[in-house]
Protein backbone atom coordinates (compact mmCIF):
# COMPACT_ATOMS: atom_id res chain seq x y z
CA UNK A 1 0.00 0.00 0.00
CA UNK A 2 1.49 2.96 -1.19
CA UNK A 3 0.78 6.54 0.84
CA UNK A 4 -0.95 8.93 -1.86
CA UNK A 5 1.90 11.81 -3.15
CA UNK A 6 2.10 14.76 -0.31
CA UNK A 7 0.30 18.52 -1.49
CA UNK A 8 3.41 19.91 0.40
CA UNK A 9 5.76 18.36 -2.24
CA UNK A 10 4.40 20.84 -5.12
CA UNK A 11 5.24 23.57 -3.17
CA UNK A 12 8.76 22.59 -2.66
CA UNK A 13 10.39 24.25 -5.49
CA UNK A 14 8.68 27.76 -4.71
CA UNK A 15 10.24 27.80 -0.98
CA UNK A 16 13.85 27.17 -2.62
CA UNK A 17 12.93 30.16 -5.13
CA UNK A 18 11.90 31.96 -1.85
CA UNK A 19 14.96 30.95 0.47
CA UNK A 20 17.45 31.60 -2.49
CA UNK A 21 16.20 35.24 -2.79
CA UNK A 22 16.03 35.73 0.50
CA UNK A 23 20.24 35.30 1.14
CA UNK A 24 21.32 37.24 -2.02
CA UNK A 25 21.76 41.10 -1.18
CA UNK A 26 20.35 43.43 -2.72
CA UNK A 27 22.66 44.65 -5.98
CA UNK A 28 23.15 47.96 -4.65
CA UNK A 29 24.16 46.53 -1.38
CA UNK A 30 27.55 44.85 -2.96
CA UNK A 31 27.90 48.12 -5.10
CA UNK A 32 29.43 49.91 -2.55
CA UNK A 33 30.99 48.29 0.63
CA UNK A 34 31.81 50.37 3.83
CA UNK A 35 35.37 50.83 3.87
CA UNK A 36 36.85 49.84 7.22
CA UNK A 37 38.88 52.59 9.62
CA UNK A 38 41.98 52.62 9.36
CA UNK A 39 43.08 53.49 12.82
CA UNK A 40 45.85 55.74 14.06
CA UNK A 41 48.52 55.26 16.18
CA UNK A 42 46.31 54.87 19.79
CA UNK A 43 46.35 57.98 21.62
CA UNK A 44 46.42 58.28 25.23
CA UNK A 45 43.09 56.70 26.65
CA UNK A 46 40.61 58.99 27.56
CA UNK A 47 40.23 59.29 31.64
CA UNK A 48 36.94 59.76 33.18
CA UNK A 49 37.71 63.29 34.02
CA UNK A 50 38.04 64.40 30.56
CA UNK A 51 35.30 66.54 28.50
CA UNK A 52 32.68 64.35 26.43
CA UNK A 53 32.85 65.05 22.65
CA UNK A 54 30.18 64.32 19.78
CA UNK A 55 32.31 63.22 16.92
CA UNK A 56 30.10 63.26 13.64
CA UNK A 57 31.35 60.19 11.40
CA UNK A 58 31.33 60.51 7.80
CA UNK A 59 27.66 58.65 6.45
CA UNK A 60 27.97 55.31 5.34
CA UNK A 61 30.80 54.48 7.70
CA UNK A 62 29.49 52.85 11.46
CA UNK A 63 30.42 55.05 14.08
CA UNK A 64 30.67 52.31 16.47
CA UNK A 65 33.32 50.83 14.44
CA UNK A 66 35.14 54.13 14.19
CA UNK A 67 35.37 54.62 17.60
CA UNK A 68 36.50 51.22 18.43
CA UNK A 69 39.47 51.64 15.64
CA UNK A 70 40.72 54.47 17.46
CA UNK A 71 40.13 52.75 21.61
CA UNK A 72 37.18 54.58 21.99
CA UNK A 73 34.60 53.42 23.97
CA UNK A 74 30.96 55.72 23.47
CA UNK A 75 28.90 56.34 25.69
CA UNK A 76 26.22 57.03 23.58
CA UNK A 77 26.15 56.07 19.45
CA UNK A 78 23.67 57.96 17.30
CA UNK A 79 22.19 56.50 13.85
CA UNK A 80 19.25 58.05 12.97
CA UNK A 81 18.95 62.13 13.74
CA UNK A 82 23.51 62.08 12.61
CA UNK A 83 25.89 59.64 12.44
CA UNK A 84 28.13 59.73 15.06
CA UNK A 85 29.09 59.10 18.63
CA UNK A 86 29.48 60.96 22.28
CA UNK A 87 32.42 59.56 24.54
CA UNK A 88 35.08 61.46 26.81
CA UNK A 89 38.15 61.89 24.61
CA UNK A 90 41.71 62.87 25.78
CA UNK A 91 43.53 65.75 23.99
CA UNK A 92 45.58 63.16 21.88
CA UNK A 93 42.74 61.12 21.12
CA UNK A 94 40.58 64.78 19.73
CA UNK A 95 43.50 65.38 18.12
CA UNK A 96 44.23 62.11 16.36
CA UNK A 97 40.23 62.44 14.93
CA UNK A 98 40.39 65.55 13.46
CA UNK A 99 43.02 64.67 11.67
CA UNK A 100 41.13 62.17 9.71
CA UNK A 101 38.64 63.89 7.09
CA UNK A 102 38.21 60.41 5.13
CA UNK A 103 36.24 59.09 8.44
CA UNK A 104 35.52 62.23 10.57
CA UNK A 105 33.42 65.32 9.66
CA UNK A 106 34.09 67.00 13.03
CA UNK A 107 34.73 66.42 16.67
CA UNK A 108 33.01 69.20 19.43
CA UNK A 109 33.07 69.45 22.57
CA UNK A 110 29.67 68.62 24.32
CA UNK A 111 27.79 71.69 25.77
CA UNK A 112 24.67 72.49 26.84
CA UNK A 113 22.02 74.17 24.21
CA UNK A 114 19.49 76.80 24.73
CA UNK A 115 16.90 78.15 22.37
CA UNK A 116 15.31 81.84 22.37
CA UNK A 117 16.90 85.01 22.94
CA UNK A 118 20.21 85.79 23.84
CA UNK A 119 21.63 85.33 27.19
CA UNK A 120 20.69 86.81 30.37
CA UNK A 121 17.29 87.83 28.76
Amino acid sequence: MSNPPSPHRALLPALVLVLAAAATPPAHAAATPEPAPTPRPAAASAAADHPTYIVTVRRGLDPGAVARAYGITPVHVFRTVMNGFAAPLSPGQVEALRATDTLVESVEQDGSASSGGPAGA
